[in-house]
């Protein structure tokens, strides 16, 4: 799904985002899934394919110069689907209530299946006169048909029930015959429900994929159901590659009569061609990957795979079905799906094997200032090569040269877009290692990937001339003549139950909030209450633990409390780390489950399972009122009821401040955190709109 539809039918926001992974090397773009009845329509923008026609003409027109087939996604979601715009019965093979909406549907009869089944040769024939390469079936997570071939939803006792496998072969046969031989048929098929009590199993799934082999030119096993979606696309916290196993078992079973595509957070270059070259598949897909760079192909194919830029595997961009109606995006690359709107940036294709030199640095290195300075490792970091390399771009400087303070993930994109430009860069940072926030949120438990695209950024600012250097704090008395971009971070946002009864919470280390002036600003890093409840934030946490330090050192002694008022992944992470580490935690929002916003990455229900396994115990509907003595007082948001619970320490997981150390009334572009903190990839895409906003105003 990507949400670039206009109505029912698909834009040129759809053109632009196909045509450029095209370009990139992708061999078969396969478009949106479109219903092939107007019977289903399971989010508001999905693709009906009876108004699809003209956006699949000029998919095609974009895509096959570059040599790629383009394929129609043909669907029915069924009971997964939304009565919501129809205001119709949903369809399905018996009257089983759908586990996530637990809406009703209808039993198809006669009728229904003769329209299903003309509907998806009527679609196929649309897709023969685009003159489309073909056509691929949906039968996977979203799908009629795979309700059908399962025991969970199907409870039928006519044909289709006593052979479940039926009516997809009846639609599988029915759309071969319109397809002919010379046009393309991929079958994307649920072959293992992960509910072996009834539905299908991998056994079942091999059995299936062996019956349609002959009849597909390529079959897609993937895994998933209505019960857990999130086996369909997991995130960060399921290893890649993650139904290697299920291929190779399909791949025997239909034992060479058809193509067989490894799916399944497949993107990393290396691990797919191993997968082709063990035989575990014929083809790989790699969407999220190649959502993240359109490129992926093309710079592998160039002997460049080092400069790829990573798949987190986060979902905060490219899971959009959701009833806000996201576009689709990246975490890292924010342009994927806004290709119409955003500017293009240099082809990373243009910049292999070029060379150039990094500038010199633009400030003094005075000992109070810098505790390490460096233009670049001699070799190549874990994103890319070193600035010793040859395989790195020339800066050939065009008016004044840049200094980027900060080196998170919005100064390197900044430095990233003007250096690609041409633009001689600076990046300074007062830690002692680039990737700012997002290096730090790689260290919470399951989030580890994360540390590859900070990786990235920081190999590719260096490979292309960037001078980087580390532990330096500027003051705005250095910057004065300086062409200025600020990207500083944030520092920790308001803990109104240290200031319950009046009492006034002082530092626990005489800590300061990273203001140049070293006063107090409210907030330090580090408090203790005037019991001695030691207080942190989630982002000291990180740190602590980024330097190698275990984190008794940091909290002492007793209970954790994990103080969640947002309900993202911070603190459902701060939560799995503390309880890895021994400690006995617990977490409390003001949600009636923890970590509500995990539902839209996917990730909720597996979350709150992984907590509850690890003996997190979950304060939920509660919010904390005061904290003193060892204890803090919760007061149930619904009833006001108070409860005690014993904390020797809090780690507060809230909104952070902007941060523009001290430097706002001098007017300097800002971007990331110090405008609003919220994630990486608002903070990459501000880094690179500054950028590109500075090369519009010309030298300095």
């Amino acid at each position: 799904e990507t949400n670039l539809g206009r109505g029912r039918a698909l834009s040129e926001r759809h053109v632009a985002y196909y045509a450029r992974r095209a370009a990139g090397g992708a061999g078969i773009v396969v478009t949106e899934t479109a219903s092939v009845h107007e019977s289903d329509w399971p989010y508001e923008r999905a693709p009906l394919a009876a108004e699809c026609a003209p956006g699949w003409s000029a998919v095609l027109a974009a895509c096959r110069p570059h040599g790629a087939l383009v394929l129609a996604g043909l669907g029915h979601a069924g009971s997964q689907g939304s009565s919501a715009y129809s205001q119709a019965a949903l369809w399905a093979p018996s009257r089983v209530a759908d586990v996530a909406s637990r809406e009703l549907p209808m039993a198809m009869e006669e009728p229904e299946l003769a329209a299903l089944l003309d509907g998806y040769t009527t679609a196929a024939s649309l897709a023969v006169s685009c003159d489309l390469d073909g056509v691929e079936i949906e039968a996977g997570q979203y799908s009629l048909l795979r309700q059908f071939a399962s025991g969970l939803t199907n409870r039928r006792d006519d044909a289709y029930g006593t052979d479940r496998g039926l009516l997809l072969a009846e639609v599988v046969t029915a759309v071969r015959a319109v397809l002919g031989g010379e046009r393309v048929l991929g079958l994307r098929l649920g072959c293992d429900e992960l509910a072996p009590w009834a539905g299908i199993t991998p056994e079942r799934g091999a059995e299936l994929a062996a019956r349609l082999a002959p009849l597909v030119d390529y079959l897609v096993p993937v895994r998933g159901s209505a019960m857990n979606t999130a086996a369909t696309r997991p995130d960060l916290h399921t290893p890649p590659m993650v139904n290697a196993g299920l291929c190779r078992a399909v791949r025997a079973a239909v034992a060479g009569r058809t193509t067989v595509v490894l799916q399944g957070s497949v993107v990393d270059p290396s691990a797919a061609a191993a997968a082709l070259a063990d035989g575990t598949a014929d083809l790989v897909e790699m969407t999220r990957a190649q959502i993240a760079d359109p490129d992926l192909v093309a710079l592998v194919r160039a002997g460049a795979a080092g400069r790829v830029r990573p798949c987190v595997l986060c979902n905060q961009r490219c899971r959009v079905r959701d009833p806000r109606n996201p576009i689709v995006s990246c975490l890292g690359e924010p342009r994927s799906g806004h290709e119409t709107t955003d500017p293009a940036l240099p082809s990373a294709l243009d910049q292999v094997s070029t060379q150039g030199k990094a500038p010199d640095a633009l400030l003094p290195a005075t000992p109070d200032q810098v505790s390490t300075q460096s233009k670049g490792p001699a070799t190549a970091p874990a994103g890319g090569p070193g600035v010793g390399s040859p395989d790195r771009v020339s800066t050939q400087s065009r008016g004044a040269a840049v200094l980027v303070v900060g080196g998170g993930p919005a100064g390197l994109e900044a430095a990233r877009v003007l250096a690609l430009h041409g633009r001689a860069v600076e990046v300074v940072e007062r830690e002692d290692r680039t990737g700012g926030s997002l290096r730090l949120a790689a260290r919470l438990a399951g989030r580890e990937r994360l540390a590859r695209l900070a990786d990235w950024l920081d190999g590719e600012v260096r490979r292309l001339g960037v001078g980087v250097r580390t532990g330096v704090t500027v003051t705005p008395e250095q910057l004065v003549g300086r062409t200025v971009l600020l990207a500083t971070g944030s520092r920790p946002g308001p803990r109104p139950y240290l200031r319950a009864e009046g009492r006034a919470a002082r530092p626990t280390d005489g800590l300061t909030d990273g203001h140049p002036d070293g006063a107090d600003h409210d907030h330090p890093n580090g408090w203790a209450d005037g019991g001695g409840t030691v207080v942190v934030d989630a982002r000291e946490l990180a740190a602590w633990v980024h330097g190698g330090r275990p984190v008794d050192e940091l909290l002492g002694d007793g209970a954790v409390l994990v103080v969640d008022p947002v309900g993202d992944w911070t603190g459902v992470g701060v939560a799995e780390l503390l309880a890895a580490a021994g400690r006995d935690t617990a977490i409390v929002t003001q949600d009636g489950v923890v970590g509500t916003q995990l539902a839209l990455t996917g990730d909720l229900a597996e979350a709150n399972g992984r907590l509850q396994r690890a003996g997190v115990r979950l304060l939920r509907r509660s919010v904390v009122q005061h904290v003193a003595d060892g204890k803090a007082v919760l007061r149930n948001v619904f009833t006001a009821e108070e409860s005690i619970v014993d904390c020797g320490s809090i780690v507060h997981c809230g909104h952070r401040l902007a941060d523009a150390a001290g430097m706002e009334a001098a007017g300097y572009p800002t971007a990331g955190d110090c405008v609003a903190p919220r994630t990486a990839y608002e903070a990459i895409l501000e880094g690179r709109r500054a950028a590109l906003a500075l090369l519009a105003g010309g030298p300095a």
